[in-house]
């Protein structure tokens, strides 16, 4: 009898314990189920620069600039990133515009070694005044009247010169160290003049061997464009032009050396075009154009300004991703 009792309580014990076992087993995974990595992510950054150069021709006029820049990334698979973003800069135009504000989007594919990237650009310049005698309203009554244009030159502009591009871009990452790319701009009217605009660039990208301490890094790189571009409308029109002006189209360049440090660039870089002081006047309405005898056939007054010439730019810049934030 008492055989039998153990051999029942035994008979139970394992039986419980079978089945305690069991429902672990249920509870508790054979094995911890995979990360889920979200496919989205963010990029945002801003820097401070000591003049703000756009396709060689100051922003800013020649004084520094400060920028940001926020752009939400998803990314469909492995190489194909669709992305919008909204940056800022300061500026200094001739019709008094607050800032530039950019509106921005597109996707990038890669294939290898090759990454493409195709989009489209809003350039915003909200704030601006008109400024142009021959223009009845607020054009006429802004003007200055002995030059008939802006206070200072006989130099006229549109109060809203913003404007929209599309654009295409590609780089070729050669090997670790370096790099080559070119574009492709196009605007149905540049600056809200009216004149069409492509714009061609080139760029190249070496990264120096490592030699600085603290995880300083460096590289140069260059950059060549051509801006083609038409003729404005009649607004800017001026002596021989009724329609408007036929603009110079012009060569820009720079190179530069730049040192990075984490997320922290210095880029230290020289630009300039072959666009002169007269042709550089009409195409800019420079607000500080002076009577320098820069005659052309554009710019028959011959108001001239620098806002197209040689110049030295720094730029201290910080370029952060969602990863940075952990």
């Amino acid at each position: 009898m008492k055989r039998l009792i153990c051999a029942a309580a035994l008979a139970l014990g394992c039986s419980t314990v079978s089945g305690l076992a069991a429902d672990l087993e249920k509870k508790m995974p054979a094995k911890a189920p995979p990360m889920v990595v979200s496919p989205w992510d963010i990029a945002f950054g801003s820097a401070i620069m000591s003049d703000y150069n756009f396709r060689g021709i100051t922003q800013s006029n020649h004084h520094p600039s400060v920028a940001a820049y926020f752009e939400p990334r998803y990314n469909f698979n492995d190489s194909l990133q669709g992305y919008l973003g909204l940056s800022g800069e300061s500026i200094s135009f001739p019709n008094r515009a607050a800032a530039e504000i950019d509106f921005y989007g597109g996707i990038r594919p890669t294939f290898g070694k090759l990454a493409l990237d195709f989009g489209a650009w809003y350039y915003w310049y909200p704030g601006g005044e008109c400024f142009n005698a021959a223009v009845p309203g607020d054009c006429a009554a802004n003007a200055d009247p002995l030059t008939g244009g802006l206070p200072i030159n006989g130099n006229v502009v549109k109060a809203d010169l913003s404007f929209w591009e599309i654009y295409g871009k590609a780089t070729y990452t050669v090997n670790d160290q370096f790099s080559f790319g070119g574009s492709v701009y196009w605007s149905p009217s540049v600056l809200n003049s009216g004149a069409e605009g492509t714009y061609v660039a080139g760029t190249a990208k070496y990264i120096l061997p490592t030699a600085l301490p603290a995880g300083i890094g460096w590289f140069i790189s260059a950059d060549v464009g051509h801006w083609f571009l038409g003729t404005s409308d009649s607004f800017y029109a001026v002596t021989g032009f009724p329609a408007g002006i036929p603009y110079k189209s012009y060569t820009n360049w720079d190179i530069g050396l730049a040192f990075t440090w984490k997320q922290f660039t210095l880029d230290l870089r020289y630009f300039d075009t072959d666009l002169n002081k007269g042709d550089c006047n009409a195409f800019t309405s420079a607000q500080n154009a002076r009577f320098d005898g820069s005659f052309t056939a554009i710019n028959p007054a011959g108001f001239g300004t620098n806002w197209c010439g040689a110049t030295f730019i720094a730029k201290l810049s910080v370029d952060l991703t969602k990863d940075n934030l952990k």
